[in-house]
């Protein structure tokens, strides 16, 4: 059924109405998330009342309108005797939206048995003699079906039941029905087949929805399937239900759209027992079909990256309000009409991007789970606690840091005051992994979609298989979930992604990309450390306080030279984590090979120093003697070219200071802090080289 638009919605219920129908406590749980999805879908779709919830409006929207889509059986009850009406014993209609809440259906996989409901959907495109068995079978089958005759026993109007199941028995009957459906079905069609009955001289034929005695043994069919389900016999009993509160039957095994505790589910219940399930995990007959319902809710709230299916439930905290229950139905409405969007991007776009505009008490359960079977599915980095504020200040946060002098070209002075710089715009080569070094394509979907992640990240061996343990994915539940990301984890995987990528050029794009991402986590808070030695790290940079540009540094008496001097000392003060000395020295030694690199790569060598110290080839032994051989290239350099003085001053000084006068065997740098800030220093050289001749000249 569609869903009626949040404007109508509004209007459907008054205030005390609404409220009546949700638990006057807050949300706490996943189950409680699923019950109010479940709720809200059940009122806009059918309604509230005793059987709303059992009905499945939805599962034959498509046939609404279409030729032949509704077959009725006519049973006039009113006699001495069952019988068919003698003018119109079996309709043939186009199912409408109006009748839908009088047919009163309920599915129920077809491949385990009929509908709940006395009404039942066809396959599709079906003969009309296999349609009027179904038609049939609404009082061989359905009548005579054990939990329905139980049903019927307990209800005063149980009779119409025995009724219809009387009909079943004659054959004349059953004739009189195959007779008219293939007589009035030409080709094949798809239809409900339901029943309408007759129960008084006078009275009128009544569709399902209006007897009461077919709704409760509906009901009761569904019931019994939520006792039995799984290995269960019959998971029943009193308890308290975990979600409104009050004393009811409880069922353990019931059904969830995130198949979260079903008896498959061990790892939820240790030393699982199904009968005993309504013990563990008590939720009542009416919460069960409630949870069952948020399904349409909870799959436009979900989707998929990296094999994994994320889960990104937006709900409110504290006790259910109008004005909360009235804006979570508007935004479930709205990302189950826009099917290519995620509900991150959907709320992102309402709410304009502005934090100060989103409520709030709003937050997301957030998970990510992977379905390697069905019905065994892995749930990990799980979360009640999202925050929509999380990826949008990171989005925020990120551009901030593109626009700083380190990557930002306009306004400063070109090469010479860009630490890090960004790809042309007019080449394209490699365009979607620059995605994180331009301001235009930096998206929040790019977030949410934990391509953010694959850009920085290792590359898995087999793309197509999901596991558990995905970095991308992990980093993209931290994210949206706001617990952050341990900066140890990221410097290893930043490491590994470098040394994958070692090949024919240094992938410094890549190192840029990923030293964005950080600045740009630190920025929003989402770095996290217990060391001490790596808390610098999770600090945000100061880019974004500003550079004096080269020609501020002229106007004020100073070279170029001078410029350089004060890029590579700014660069360093305002970088929280090249306070320590030992990461300090990595970037530095970096810098001057990438320095040292460009000269030699403008000169047509075809291999430089970045090649002949590549990033894996960096360890803590090693580095005091590359970086005398490399001080002593520049030293071979500087001579080479007649220069006035040393090539890179600024970086073999505070190199000089940095690892040759120092005891380097007692650092205890981890080898991913080292290679990346090697990298960094090997990119911001590259990115910042002159040429020799360039270098003298503008010494003065």
């Amino acid at each position: 059924m569609q869903l009626p638009e949040p404007e109508k919605f509004e209007d459907m219920y008054d205030a005390d109405e609404l409220l009546q129908e949700f638990p006057s406590r807050p949300i706490s749980s996943l189950r409680d998330i699923q019950y109010v999805y479940g709720r809200l879908y059940t009122l806009a779709t059918v309604g509230g009342g005793e059987y709303g919830a059992y009905l499945t409006p939805a599962q034959a929207d498509e046939l609404v309108g279409e030729p032949d889509s509704l077959i009725v059986v006519r049973a006039d009850l009113s006699g001495d005797e069952p019988r068919l009406d003698s003018d119109e014993p079996v309709w043939v209609r186009n199912y409408q939206s109006d009748i839908v809440a009088d047919v009163a259906h309920s599915y129920y996989d077809s491949a385990r048995g009929f509908d709940h409901s006395i009404t039942h959907r066809s396959g599709r495109d079906k003969e009309p003699e296999k349609l009027a068995e179904y038609a049939q079978e609404r009082l061989t089958r359905w009548a005579t079906d054990d939990v329905i005759q139980a049903a019927g026993e307990d209800h005063e109007d149980g009779w119409i039941i025995d009724a219809l199941a009387e009909m079943g028995e004659d054959e004349d009957v059953l004739g009189k029905i195959e007779e008219e459906v293939t007589r009035l079905i030409d080709g094949t069609a798809t239809s409900l087949l339901t029943v309408q009955v007759k129960l008084e001289e006078d009275g009128d034929y009544l569709y399902p929805g209006d007897v009461e005695v077919f709704n409760e043994a509906m009901k009761q069919r569904i019931l019994s399937k939520l006792v039995s389900k799984g290995d269960a016999d019959e998971s029943e009993g009193e308890a308290v239900d975990l979600v409104t509160g009050d004393e009811a039957v409880t069922v353990g095994t019931s059904e969830d759209p995130l198949n979260y505790y079903l008896g498959k589910q061990m790892e939820k219940f240790p030393g699982f027992d199904a009968d005993e399930a309504w013990r563990s995990h008590p939720v009542s007959q009416d919460t069960a079909v409630d949870v069952d319902n948020a399904g349409p809710f909870v799959e436009a709230c979900t989707y998929t990256t990296f094999g994994a299916t994320v889960y990104y439930l937006p709900y409110f905290i504290g006790e259910p309000e109008v004005d909360s229950l009235l804006t979570l139905y508007g935004l479930l409405y709205g990302v189950l009409d826009e099917e290519n969007m995620t509900t991150l991007e959907f709320i992102y776009r309402e709410y304009d991007g502005d934090v100060e505009k989103i409520p709030g008490r709003l937050r997301f359960y957030v998970s990510a789970v992977r379905k390697h079977q069905q019905k065994r599915f892995d749930v990990y980095g799980e979360t009640m606690d999202g925050r929509i504020h999380h990826p949008i200040e990171l989005e925020g946060s990120h551009n901030q840091v593109l626009k700083s002098w380190v990557f930002d070209d306009e306004g400063t002075d070109g090469r010479a005051s860009a630490a890090l710089g960004v790809p042309p715009e007019s080449d394209n080569s490699e365009e979607d992994h620059w995605q994180l070094l331009r301001k235009d394509r930096m998206k929040v979907d790019i977030i949410s979609t934990g391509w953010y992640f694959a850009l920085t990240f290792p590359r898995p061996d087999d793309e197509q298989t999901f596991s558990a343990d995905d970095a991308r994915v992990r980093a993209l539940v931290s994210v949206l979930s706001g617990e952050g990301i341990d900066v140890g984890e990221l410097l290893k995987l930043y490491s590994d992604r470098l040394t994958e990528e070692s090949g024919d050029s240094f992938p410094r794009h890549t190192v840029a990309s990923q030293y964005a991402q950080m600045c740009a986590l630190a920025d929003a808070g989402l770095l996290k450390t217990k060391e001490a030695d790596r808390e610098p790290l999770t600090k945000p940079n100061e880019y974004t306080e500003g550079y004096m540009t080269t020609n501020q540094a002229i106007a004020d008496g100073g070279s170029k030279a001078a410029v350089r001097e004060r890029k590579i000392a700014q660069f360093i003060e305002q970088t929280p984590a090249l306070e320590d000395t030992e990461r300090r020295g990595a970037f530095l030694l970096g810098a001057l090979v990438g320095h040292m690199s460009g000269i030699q790569s403008a000169e047509g060598r075809s291999t430089t120093l970045v090649d002949q110290y590549p990033v894996k080839s960096m360890t803590r032994p090693k580095i005091k003697r590359t970086t005398e051989e490399v001080i002593d290239k520049d030293l071979v350099y500087s001579r080479e070219k007649n220069l006035s003085s040393t090539m890179f001053a600024e970086v073999v000084d505070r190199l000089r200071d940095t690892l040759l006068e120092k005891d380097v065997e007692t650092w205890d740098i981890r080898t991913e802090d080292l290679r990346f800030y090697y990298s960094l220093g090997v990119t911001y050289g590259l990115n910042s080289y002159v040429s020799a001749e360039e270098q003298d000249s503008q010494e003065n």
